[in-house]
Order: structure tokens, then sequence, then C-alpha cells
């Protein structure tokens, strides 16, 4: 088959892509005595709400449902499993130092975490540290976006002067989503491949 040849003039309907917060439609978020439960515009419900310690369950489940390459970009590295002790760590945080914000789908029983955003608090440099992780089949629905903008808005109630972490520079939907929210990104010096981004507040 012959390709089609281009006529040299760019289409009139030609447009670059749309910013992602255009592209997926923002979460709608209803307040009720148990929570915010969160409505994607796909139809979709979740609960946003505190991590707790009865979690661990869910944490693990969740953590099996991973593709290796989403466990890398949470964790920076492999993991086939993830250790009971780590788990429990997850869902037991410190709420002096740490927030841990979680997306529970309470439509299957039992409950199933959908993801989870963090920050870790340094005292010392009154930053904190960020992690980000939303579960494949629940992505590019605007469900990244709204836990970052929670984890900001966290760290400004908390007085915290800069929001950092680390990112893969494969995982460019995240890397974009920080630079729309204002995040300043730089490579790091012997770490081919990881940039830390840092949004002052």
């Amino acid at each position: 088959m012959t390709p089609a040849r281009d006529s040299g003039s760019p289409s009139r309907h030609a447009q670059p892509p749309p910013r992602s917060r255009e592209r997926f439609a923002s979460p709608r978020i209803v307040t009720t005595a148990r929570g915010e439960h969160v409505h994607t515009a796909d139809g979709r419900e979740l609960v946003l709400r505190d991590i707790e310690p009865g979690d661990v369950a869910a944490m693990e489940r969740c953590f099996k449902r991973l593709s290796p390459q989403d466990v890398r970009r949470r964790f920076m590295h492999a993991m086939s499993e993830l250790p009971p002790p780590m788990a429990q760590r997850l869902c037991r945080i410190d709420p002096a130092l740490e927030a841990a914000f979680a997306l529970m789908d309470e439509t299957v029983k039992p409950a199933e975490l959908r993801g989870v955003g963090r920050i870790y608090v340094d005292e010392a440099s009154n930053s904190a540290e960020f992690s980000v992780l939303v579960e494949l089949e629940w992505t590019r629905i605007g469900l990244g976006a709204l836990l970052m903008q929670r984890l900001v808005d966290e760290s400004r109630r908390r007085g915290i002067s800069e929001l950092w972490g680390y990112v893969l520079m494969e995982n460019r939907p995240m890397l974009q989503l920080c630079k729309e929210l204002g995040f300043v990104a730089k490579m790091l010096p012997g770490e081919a491949g990881t940039a830390q981004i840092s949004l002052t507040l």
C-alpha cells in the first residue's frame, strides 16, 4: 500500500494535546458524615479518607495487583512482594510527621485500596517528601491530581516550606502532572533516569 502523501501544509484541525486537567475530568467530591465521596467522570465512586491501621490487608492486596513497572515507579526499585512489616508501617503512621490519604473502593467487599498519597515531614528542613500511587485500572481519570493537590494542601496547612519527591524520568504522566502543579524538576548527579521535583510552598 502506498502511504498517503503529505500536502506539506498543516491541518487546520491540528492542535497540541490538551493539558491533563482538561484531558481528564476532575472528580466531583461530596462530603458526608462518613467522609469524602469521590465521583469520577466515568461513573465510579470512591471514598477519600485518612489511611487507617485496619487497611493493612487492603494494602497487601493492592500491591499484588500492581505491575512490576508500577512497583518500581512507586518504590524506586523492584519488589516481588510487600513484606508484612512494611505494609503495617505504611498503614500505621505517625500523624505528627506523616499524612496519608487513601482512595477506598467500598462498592466491593472487602473494600479495596485504589490509590494512596502520603507525605513524610523532615522537621529539620521544614520540608516533606511525597509519594503517590494509583492502581492502573483507576488512572487517567484525575485521581493522581486529586491526591497530589490534597498533599499540597496538607503541607501548606502544616506550614511546610517545600514539598519534594523522587520521580523516574520514564514516569512521564507524573512529571507532567507535577509540572502543571508548579513543581520544578532537576536531575540527580549519579542517578541517571531519576529526577527530584520540588515545590516551594
